[in-house]
C-alpha cells in the first residue's frame, strides 16, 4: 500500500504546524512546552497507527475512493457469521489487491458460496457487481461465475493438407 507514507506526511506536517502555533501563542512557557511534546509524541503514535491498518480488512462502507466502481474479482473470501463476509478483491485498474469486509448476511454469504460452487465447477474465477453500494437490494446477484474460459483457437490452415512422405535414398 503506496498512500501510508503521504497519509504519515500530512500528519506530521500538521503535528508540526500545531506545533507553530503553541510555540508563538501567547501562552505560559509550560502550555507550550506540553504542546510540542504532545505534538512529538503524535508522530510515532500516528505511525504504528497507519502500519496497524494495514493488515486489517476495510469495510465496504468507509471505501469512498473507488466507491464508483461496477465490479471487482473475488480472489478469496471467508464469512463469519454474524461478524462478517471477508472479501480478497482485485479491483479493476489497481495493481494490488485489497481485503474488505461486508456486513454479514446469510442471503448474501449463500449467493457468495454458491458462486465460488459454480466457478469451481466451471474452472473459473468469480465477479462481484458494485462492490460498495450500500443498499442491499435483491435486484441481481451480487456475486456470479465467471463463464467457462474458451478453448484455444485450432490452428487456421490454408486448404488441405497433403501428406508426402520423405524419399529414402541409399
Amino acid at each position: 500500500m503506496t498512500s501510508i507514507p503521504e497519509f504519515f506526511t500530512i500528519a506530521a506536517l500538521l503535528a508540526a504546524f500545531l506545533a507553530l502555533l503553541s510555540i508563538w501563542s501567547p501562552r505560559q512557557v509550560s502550555v507550550k512546552v506540553s504542546a510540542v511534546v504532545a505534538s512529538v509524541l503524535f508522530l510515532p503514535l500516528a505511525y504504528v497507527a497507519f502500519a496497524e491498518l494495514l493488515s486489517k480488512p476495510k469495510p465496504v462502507n468507509l471505501e469512498w475512493w473507488k466507491s464508483s466502481a461496477d465490479e471487482a474479482t473475488v480472489l478469496g473470501s471467508t464469512a463469519q457469521e454474524d461478524r462478517g463476509i471477508f472479501l480478497w478483491l482485485q479491483l479493476d485498474g489497481i495493481e494490488e489487491p485489497r481485503s474488505y469486509v461486508l456486513p454479514w448476511s446469510r442471503e448474501l454469504a449463500q449467493q457468495l458460496q454458491d458462486a465460488l460452487q459454480e466457478a469451481e465447477e466451471r474452472e473459473s474465477g468469480v465477479r462481484m457487481r458494485l462492490p460498495f453500494e450500500q443498499s442491499l437490494d435483491d435486484r441481481e446477484p451480487r456475486f456470479y461465475a465467471l463463464p467457462q474460459p474458451a478453448l484455444p483457437p485450432k490452428d487456421q490452415l490454408d486448404g488441405p493438407q497433403i501428406y508426402e512422405q520423405p524419399s529414402t535414398e541409399t
